[in-house]
């Protein structure tokens, strides 16, 4: 009963002595017995018969009326005993206090298809941003943003809690929306300005490129020092394989891939090599580690083991205000009780 009442008027009902409740079992059970023995007669007669010239037989409206006004005083009482109790209820959860910004390498080599996902071959980008979403499914409580880079960094999405927006701007990220190249100092600069907020408990970079920095105007290793000085952790994810990998052909000057006479995209084999020495440089300086993400399992892995670190406790605050409602069941059952005696004396008194 108190789940309907909830629902229908967003008042939390609860009741001090809920065992008095069960009292209102015996409200139907005297409702029926007093409809079985009925009222004492007023006037007895050997048979009845001599009285059904007097008129038709009608039940007594006012006797159902002052039966169920003393049901219902009883029922009142009973309730009043069981202690209702009427407010609301507010919880108010704490963010984490993490901030995190996630620095994403969108440069043309990131179309290198040497990862599998689900048993298919994709392409690095698109392993890339899966990992991604499922980092930020497992995070709600921090605050977390995007930004894209190739030749330049550009913004994908401020740090917000808003995380079903932020997976929206994530699924709009692809390759050529940019100059390409590699600017990862000018990635880590730009993520750094988007990390000011001073009530932060907790400032992170997740930086995920296949290349080495090619562009921009700063130094990787520069930024990664004005990341220390800043007390921001940098965790650098190299992503691509050594080897041998298919590479999309694609047409001039355009972001769709070259179909062979079949319609099939068309694919040439290139030497793809990963030079990590300067990322795990950059993460050394910035106090951060470095990764290494040779497939999508080691990829999830090492979000996996991102999230434990960078993991704090969350805080929430529940605040109850109740008020007791027994005063009115009180009165509500005392009067209607107090109305059947009154009236069973006056003006529906039965003649003796």
């Amino acid at each position: 009963m108190s789940e309907l009442l909830n629902m229908f008027t967003g008042v939390n009902l609860q009741f001090a002595h809920p065992w008095f409740l069960l009292g209102l079992l015996l409200v139907p059970l005297l409702a029926w017995m007093r409809g079985e023995r009925g009222g004492a007669p007023a006037v007895e007669f050997s048979s009845t018969a001599l009285l059904k010239s007097l008129g038709r037989v009608a039940e007594s409206r006012s006797g159902n009326f002052m039966t169920g006004l003393g049901l219902v005083g009883l029922a009142s009482l009973i309730v009043a005993l069981a202690r209702p109790q009427g407010g609301q209820s507010t919880t108010q959860m704490q963010a984490s206090g993490i901030d995190i910004m996630i620095l994403l390498d969108v440069s043309g080599s990131m179309m290198t298809e040497d990862y599998f996902m689900d048993g298919q071959r994709t392409n690095r980008q698109e392993a890339v941003k899966s990992v991604t979403k499922q980092f930020i499914k497992d995070r709600p409580n921090d605050r977390l943003g995007i930004i894209a880079f190739a030749g330049r960094p550009y913004l994908v999405s401020p740090l917000t809690l808003d995380h079903d927006w932020l997976l929206q701007n994530l699924e709009r990220v692809h390759i050529g929306q940019v100059e390409d190249g590699t600017a990862i100092g000018s990635a880590i600069i730009s993520g750094l300005n988007r990390l000011k907020d001073p009530t932060s408990k907790s400032k992170v970079l997740i930086l995920l490129t296949d290349g080495v920095n090619n562009s921009g105007k700063v130094a990787p290793e520069t930024a990664a020092e004005a990341s220390k000085a800043l007390g921001i952790r940098l965790y650098a994810i190299g992503a691509g394989t050594n080897g041998i990998a298919p590479v999309p052909v694609h047409e001039p000057d355009s972001e769709k891939p070259r179909l062979d006479p079949f319609g099939k995209p068309m694919y040439i084999n290139v030497p793809v090599e990963f030079n990590e020495t300067e990322l795990r440089k950059v993460a050394q300086i910035a106090g951060g580690h470095f990764y290494r993400a040779s497939d999508t399992e080691s990829m999830a892995n090492i979000f996996g083991e991102i999230d434990k670190m960078e993991k704090t406790t969350v805080l929430y605050k529940k605040k109850e205000q109740y008020r007791d409602w027994f005063p009115w069941f009180l009165t509500a059952g005392l009067a209607l009780v107090s109305a059947e005696m009154i009236l069973g004396q006056t003006i529906w008194r039965r003649l003796p």
